[in-house]
């Protein structure tokens, strides 16, 4: 692939970072680790940008799974999904650089499901809360873009399946495959996949169990994608 500007990710080793790193190969596309790009840390971020000088930045970096980790640590939490995204934020505004930050459908409230982008929003758990927190600063720089994604490792990770939860779960690789036709849009993007329980999405590519819903997990926290749709089908 062949890119005529440089675009720096953040958390390139994390999971979706390394299928991007195994999908693309430009020396165009630049993978910073901690110790050249530390999140935390507004001097670190400035100088690696401003030696490198991209014109957009994709957003990884954070915490995400055990989700239990949100709770027992929320000082991990919100050091990585607030604090470090809105230093991000700051250095992005301050260079003028496009900003791409890579959010969860958790963020809605889970009830009535097939959220539009427009809809409020009102996370069900700390992890939502945490990467909510990390909206807020992005929200404030209007050269932005907000991806709400529904989206998990391929195969399927998880022995079991909630059979009574919808969401619209779409493979990492399957977003990596289209991110270059999203990467020059702004505000908010739903992105995920059919409208399904979790179990139903799981069972086609694994040998799963069916589970059913626990207490605190949102019963339906499915996205309208009728916008994502429209972008990929051009």
């Amino acid at each position: 692939m062949e890119l005529d500007y440089k675009i720096v990710v953040t958390g390139g080793s994390g999971r979706f970072g390394s299928i991007l790193q195994k999908k693309y190969k430009s020396n165009k596309l630049l993978y910073p680790n901690k110790k050249k790009l530390n999140i935390l840390s507004t001097e670190s971020i400035e100088k690696y940008l401003k030696k490198n000088k991209p014109k957009i930045l994709i957003h990884l970096a954070g915490l995400s799974r055990p989700m239990k980790m949100h709770n027992e640590d929320i000082i991990k939490s919100i050091d990585l999904n607030i604090i470090g995204t809105g230093n991000i934020v700051k250095i992005c505004s301050k260079l003028k650089i496009k900003l791409i930050y890579f959010s969860t459908s958790y963020v809605y409230q889970g009830k009535k499901g097939n959220y539009k982008e427009t809809d409020p929003i009102l996370p069900f758990n700390n992890y939502a809360w945490s990467k909510m927190g990390g909206e807020c600063s992005v929200q404030m720089y209007k050269n932005s873009l907000i991806l709400r994604c529904c989206m998990t490792e391929k195969p399927f990770v998880h022995k079991r399946a909630l059979a009574n939860v919808k969401a619209n779960f779409i493979f990492q690789d399957e977003i990596a495959d289209i991110i270059f036709k999203i990467i020059n849009k702004k505000g908010i993007l739903n992105i995920g996949g059919k409208i399904q329980t979790i179990y139903n999405f799981a069972k086609r590519y694994g040998n799963v169990k069916k589970s059913f819903l626990r207490k605190g997990f949102p019963e339906n926290p499915s996205m309208n994608i009728k916008n994502f749709n429209k972008i990929i089908e051009k």
